[in-house]
């Protein structure tokens, strides 16, 4: 994965962020604070000083851009890394995006303009919208994507789980971004922040449970036999079973 273009552009977005923020800071008369956190209802619940607050997504920019930089050289599957390039790639994208949101939200009310922490929840419905749509595009990898015993050993599983996953996550984004435009009471605004990240999150995992390989579980079903657990091997080094997670078969109680 190639990451060097990417990597100057967070570093000029960087730079460019750095001087609105010593312009925007400058404009402002000296002790004011700028507003650097918003609670679940929209309400500012966090104040920190001028600069201080407009200097903090520049500096994440930065080390965010350093981590998907480092990335490429840490992934242990390096043949596959390629095929999960497009999520980083959109990810990294999308995180720039949103700093440069989150800084003009904090910093433009210095030149009189009045921003809301709608046009945040905005940029965080794209950014969502952005992923879930690359995510069917990735594949097994210790740095992307939903990482369990099954879809790590398992391409159909994984491309199958990551389908589902980049559906709900475009779903969540929408809801997030309709949320951001509509004039909301603020309990409706809590509860339309919470509740897609609460249908996101444990959906995708059972589409990548089962004893058996999807591939060899769809070829059992088609030809009508009865499936039979795969030859016992000696897994790869970087793939754990479900007994070491100590997760139970389908079907199966838990035990006490």
């Amino acid at each position: 994965m190639k990451s060097k273009g990417l990597l100057i552009l967070s570093a000029m977005l960087s730079v460019a962020m750095v001087v609105f923020a010593m312009i925007a800071s400058a404009r402002l008369p000296d002790g004011a604070t700028l507003p650097v956190h918003w609670n679940l209802m929209g309400e500012i619940d966090r104040f920190a000083p001028a600069f201080e607050a407009l200097i903090i997504p520049p500096i994440l920019l930065m080390v965010v851009a350093f981590l998907f930089a480092l990335i490429p050289s840490l992934e242990p599957m390096q043949k596959r890394l390629e095929g999960s390039a497009p999520v980083l790639r959109i990810t990294w994208i999308g995180i720039m995006l949103m700093m440069v949101v989150i800084e003009a939200a904090i910093g433009l009310p210095a030149f009189g303009i009045a921003t809301s922490v709608n046009l945040i929840l905005l940029a965080v419905g794209v950014l969502f919208l952005m992923i879930g749509n690359a995510m069917p595009k990735s594949r097994p990898g210790f740095f992307v994507g939903i990482r369990t015993p099954w879809t790590l050993s398992d391409t159909d599983n994984w491309v199958a789980t990551h389908r589902l996953a980049g559906r709900l996550m475009m779903l969540t984004g929408l809801a997030i971004f309709i949320a951001g435009v509509l004039s909301l009471r603020p309990e409706a605004l809590m509860i339309g922040r919470l509740s897609p990240c609460a249908t996101l999150s444990p959906r995708p995992l059972p589409r990548g449970h089962g004893r058996f390989p999807r591939s060899d579980r769809h070829a059992t079903a088609r030809s009508g036999q009865t499936p039979k657990p795969a030859p016992s091997e000696a897994p790869p080094p970087w793939v754990y079973s479900a007994s070491a997670w100590n997760i139970p078969a389908p079907g199966v109680a838990c035990s006490t």
